[in-house]
């Protein structure tokens, strides 16, 4: 069958909800499993289904989102696969910058003209899941689609959270309600498999996954149909076009608060985690050449590294521990995400540090950190003590900011020996 196919990844806004994190770099760009990127999820999709033809589009806080996309994904020169970044511009004919997730493939269309596709597939950079989208595009095709947006069964309680979307028997969506109220949700139930009925998971919620036939998606921008897919074009392509509704069954979540992220993180540690990292559809990433990891006399159980780590802590439980970190003797560190660092230092600066008392990158000596995010780069002296927990107050200050009980130390921050945060 034929899948002529561009894939566009949306790059992201401002990102507020995953603040700290996305104070120097977009959300599809924040570091993932200790060695990925967020965005390596939707392009690892792609390749892993046969799509080689992609473009991310980028406008916020984009500098390490292109540097990370140029050092990560290269092609041979007999293949016409690419992963191109699409900048947010002005121009004479638009000086504004993207309005909405519509505008942006929008304002991006004049620049696909030189490619040979027949159908769009929209993405979103901040989700978590493994998807063959040749299933969805064979979906498209045989049911003579013009637009099909991949749904999820969800519980009524999570439903008001989400676009919902009700379907026929033949997957036609008839109507869309953007979080809905409770009171409503009664008459929003669809055609669901028999186990997800069993579950109470009869409410299609919106992926933010979207397959477009090109003429139509064409014809729906010349007619001003909205600047964002999920307020404006999909709810106005119901009834005028074939919108049709791709059940997915498998894992998926929306990085969408520091909560998700952080849970999202540490399911990875367990025995069976809802994201497989080792099946056979590999997750594509930046080759950094680093050593293998080094642990010494540490107690480990349930914990995820990445490469080119100096682990002496005493104990690492139910952690997620990122390239290149360094956890000094007499620390423990629970239910946490440290992400690592991007360079090691230099030994000659680390003999000077211990001299003069001042942290070494990494995690220092007899520290304990349970329920944190530590960004990249952090400097974490001697006997700190790091506890997040539902007692800690929101806000932000200063190294450091608390949402949702987690402490989230910053990029770069130092937290001075025997410090207590929690």
């Amino acid at each position: 069958m034929k899948r002529n196919v561009i894939s566009i990844v949306l790059g992201g806004g401002r990102g507020t909800r995953l603040f700290p994190l996305t104070y120097s770099r977009s959300k599809p760009a924040v570091p993932i499993a200790g060695k990925y990127r967020l965005v390596d999820i939707p392009i690892s999709n792609c390749l892993n289904s046969g799509l080689n033809k992609i473009l991310v589009l980028t406008q916020f806080n984009s500098a390490s989102l292109n540097s990370h996309i140029k050092n990560s994904y290269h092609f041979d020169i007999f293949s016409k696969g690419f992963v191109d970044i699409l900048a947010a511009e002005q121009n004479v004919e638009n000086e504004s910058w993207y309005q909405g997730t519509a505008d942006a493939v929008r304002q991006s269309m004049k620049h696909l003209e030189k490619y040979d596709y027949d159908y769009i597939l929209i993405l979103s950079g901040d989700q978590l899941y493994q998807m063959d989208f040749r299933e969805m595009l064979d979906f498209h095709i045989e049911n003579g689609g013009d637009v099909t947006i991949a749904t999820i069964p969800v519980v009524a309680k999570d439903a008001t959270g989400f676009g919902i979307l009700k379907s026929d028997d033949d997957g036609n969506i008839t109507s869309f309600y953007e979080k809905p109220d409770y009171e409503i949700l009664e008459g929003l139930k669809s055609e669901v498999s028999e186990e997800n009925k069993h579950k109470g998971k009869e409410y299609l919620a919106s992926m933010g996954i979207y397959i477009f036939t090109k003429s139509i998606l064409k014809k729906m921008f010349e007619d001003g149909a909205g600047d964002d897919f999920g307020k404006d074009i999909i709810p106005n392509s119901i009834g005028k076009y074939t919108t049709l509704s791709y059940q997915f069954e498998g894992y998926w979540t929306d990085i969408g608060t520091i909560e998700s992220f952080y849970e999202a993180n540490i399911d990875l540690c367990q025995d069976f985690p809802q994201f497989n990292l080792f099946s056979s559809s590999p997750i594509y990433t930046r080759a950094r050449m680093l050593p293998p990891s080094k642990i010494n006399g540490s107690y480990v159980s349930k914990a995820v590294f990445g490469d080119g780590c100096i682990i002496m802590a005493d104990k690492i439980e139910n952690s997620v521990i990122g390239n290149r970190t360094r956890i000094d003797k007499g620390s423990t560190i629970v239910n946490s995400y440290v992400m690592g660092a991007d360079f090691y230092q230099n030994t000659t600066e680390i003999v000077l540090n211990d001299r003069k008392g001042r942290p070494n990158m990494g995690i220092g000596k007899y520290c304990y950190i349970e329920k944190a995010i530590l960004d990249k780069n952090c400097y974490i002296g001697d006997n700190v003590r790091i506890i997040g927990g539902k007692h800690l107050q929101d806000g932000d200050f200063g190294t450091h900011s608390i949402q949702d009980g987690i402490v989230v130390v910053k990029k770069d921050a130092v937290i001075l020996p025997g410090t207590h945060i929690g």
